[in-house]
């Protein structure tokens, strides 16, 4: 039991303290065991093995590469980039995302390495659907797309066109990973006409659009700020769609605590203190928050 406790503890700090990339790698994974399970039961029921899947789960999370059927299913854009139904699919994505996201956390911080996973998974998922409807070779087949390929490759491709020279240490030789970068898209360049069940293009769509997100970085043109930006207006937006807040006495009285305005600003100085100390613990580990700072970050936990 105690075993048992402490491993369910480990798992907890890990994804509360591991930083962007351990979070997203335990979405993938839990959603990954969920289908599978529920392919079991469906077998259970009577099905064969793969039926619950394409019949339930990939018209919900697979992202169609037919532009009609992309139209009627526009969720999957973002469903499939979380999304795998073969477990070496899903560990070698899951080592890679692992690498690159604590590269990328070391440069950036943790909310633009969530915005580049996305962004750079729908930008993949879009260039496949277009090359399925410009290339004659693709004409006649319609294929799912599923995984998160696309968007590690936008985090990795960011990387090495942000800081080239950051070497990898690999078996044989440490190498610059702006080589690997290119290595890795050349491949997908020299493949897009295989028949590999490799999703090719949504590789190189996640490549671009990790270039992209590096350009102008530090300005508000940046798509990544934009998006961030965005984001920030639509949930001020809801805010002040809201009530005052108002905190409720014995009694039946109520007193007005803060406006909408100084509950966001409050909102938003508390979030950057405790981005700052998530952004130290996935550098240099729990351990070597401060008192003060482990304080903080129990009250704010408790706070929701």
């Amino acid at each position: 039991m105690n075993t048992e406790n402490t491993f369910i503890s480990t798992l907890k700090q890990n994804y509360k303290y591991g930083g962007m990339s351990i979070k997203l790698i335990f979405v993938n994974v839990i959603l990954f065991f969920a289908i599978r399970i529920l392919d079991v039961f469906g077998q259970l029921g009577g099905m064969i093995k793969g039926e619950f899947i394409s019949e339930y789960i990939s018209p919900i999370f697979g992202l169609r590469t037919s532009f009609i059927e992309f139209i009627t299913h526009p969720w999957a854009l973002f469903t499939n980039i979380f999304t795998h139904y073969d477990a070496f699919h899903l560990l070698s994505n899951m080592i890679f995302l692992y690498f690159a996201g604590k590269l990328f956390e070391s440069i950036f911080n943790q909310k633009q390495l969530l915005y580049t996973y996305i962004l750079g998974g729908i930008a993949g998922g879009l260039l496949e659907i277009l090359a399925h409807s410009l290339f004659p070779r693709f004409e006649l087949t319609t294929s799912t797309v599923v995984g998160a390929s696309g968007a590690i490759m936008a985090i990795l491709v960011a990387v090495a066109f942000y800081r080239p020279k950051t070497k990898i240490n690999l078996i044989f030789a440490s190498v610059p990973i702006i080589y690997i970068a290119i290595i890795f898209i050349a491949l997908d360049l020299l493949n897009l006409a295989s028949n590999d069940s490799t999703a090719h293009f949504a590789h190189l769509g996640g490549a671009l659009f990790g270039i992209w997100s590096i350009q102008n970085i530090h300005s508000s043109t940046n798509i990544i700020n934009r998006t961030q930006g965005l984001v920030i207006f639509l949930k001020k937006m809801v805010l002040k769609d809201k009530t005052n807040h108002l905190k409720v006495k014995k009694g039946g009285k109520s007193k007005r605590t803060m406006t909408d305005e100084e509950y966001i600003s409050d909102r938003k100085n508390k979030q950057e203190v405790t981005d700052k100390i998530l952004d130290k613990i996935s550098k240099s580990g729990y351990e070597s928050l401060t008192k003060s700072e482990k304080d903080y970050l129990f009250k704010q936990s408790k706070n929701g």
